[in-house]
């Protein structure tokens, strides 16, 4: 499948990094197990941000636009401003398990834990259109493989698996099948900043490609008069940098996501829950938050750069995670259908050419 680029549709005008995801930032590494027997439709993710996060933990923020979701660790990264563990991101009645997995993880990578606590970084999305979530279908295993996948890719100098995999399995967007996302800027100041999303939101008349209201020119399908029956969903939404940001700065690159998910056609329903964090991977602290990387944090006008790529490469991310994505069927028939890329390709083209 491809992804925007390779259909000629490149947001925004800042260059994209050599893999354009969250690959492209040093130490960065992303995971999946999926899980599709019998009526699961669902998975986990895990987003690596550094081997030693706990002992050193890495700047970060976070933003809510829409409350109506779940992410654990997130009133610890507000007040905190650190983040100690990997990202990790699944369907809402998985939390748990994955919560109690990464835990484990954690105290077997770094016995210190022992002496103290963690508090895992696990982000949810409701995929019961397409899942069965009344079976807990997650394991440690699952959890484990997600983990170790991620730790292989880090360097890699291909894009990692977007689309229905891992988390994004059982989810929908914009009337069209959704899951994982990801996309890459480089600025003038020679930092990288990524966006990884997990899309699970809005109506199909509202999706929005480059402008072009390709939801609203796209043919009515059967698979499109099954999605419209499905609520409002949510999106998970991860920031990472290079760029040395204090907290206060991640804070604000996070909430930068809901621009770049409302130019895709989001419009935050009442339902949806819409969590975004950020991470600055060269600012570093000890456990008790001070400072441990010299150095000046980026801050004020000097993060209008970092703010553009975020809007850029987050409406790019909801375009990669619906293209990357094929038409799956899951519990009770339901259906959502995969983003024609040659229709887009078409309507896209032609509404440049002013037709």
């Amino acid at each position: 499948m491809p992804r925007a680029r390779d259909l000629g549709i490149g947001i925004g005008t800042l260059p994209t990094g050599p893999t354009n995801s969250v690959l492209d930032i040093d130490g960065v590494g992303l995971g999946h197990a999926t899980i599709t027997r019998e009526t699961a439709r669902t998975g986990v993710s895990c987003l690596v941000l550094a081997e030693d996060a706990y002992p050193r933990p890495l700047v970060a923020g976070a933003a809510v636009l829409n409350g109506l979701g779940d992410c654990t660790g997130l009133t610890t990264i507000r007040e905190s401003g650190m983040l100690e563990t990997p990202i990790w991101l699944t369907s809402t009645m998985q939390l748990g398990r994955v919560y109690d997995a990464a835990c484990e993880l954690e105290l077997a990578r770094h016995p210190e834990v022992a002496d103290d606590v963690c508090i895992p970084v696990v982000g949810e999305c409701d995929d019961s259109f397409l899942n069965d979530c009344r079976r807990m279908w997650v394991t440690p295993d699952d959890v484990r493989v997600a983990h170790e996948a991620a730790l292989a890719s880090r360097g890699s100098t291909e894009p990692p698996q977007e689309g229905a995999v891992g988390s994004g399995t059982g989810m929908s967007c914009l009337g069209f099948k959704g899951g994982i996302g990801t996309s890459s800027r480089l600025t003038a100041a020679g930092h990288t900043v990524a966006v990884l999303l997990m899309t699970n939101f809005g109506d199909r008349e509202r999706l929005s490609i480059d402008g072009v209201p390709v939801g609203r020119l796209m043919p009515a399908t059967p698979a499109a008069d099954t999605q419209r029956a499905k609520p409002a969903g949510s999106c998970i939404g991860v920031v990472v940098t290079d760029a040395p940001v204090d907290p206060t700065g991640c804070e604000r690159l996070a909430r930068r996501i809901g621009l770049g998910l409302a130019r895709a056609g989001s419009v935050a329903h009442h339902g949806s829950g819409e969590i975004f964090l950020a991470v600055s991977t060269t600012a570093r602290t000890d456990r008790d938050g001070a400072t441990l990387d010299a150095g000046p944090r980026l801050g004020g006008r000097q993060l209008d750069d970092l703010f553009g790529a975020v809007v850029d490469a987050a409406e790019e991310s909801v375009l990669n995670s619906m293209l990357m994505a094929t038409t799956t069927v899951g519990r009770d028939g339901n259906t959502s259908e995969g983003l024609d890329p040659v229709a887009v390709q078409r309507l896209v083209e032609e509404h440049r050419a002013g037709r």
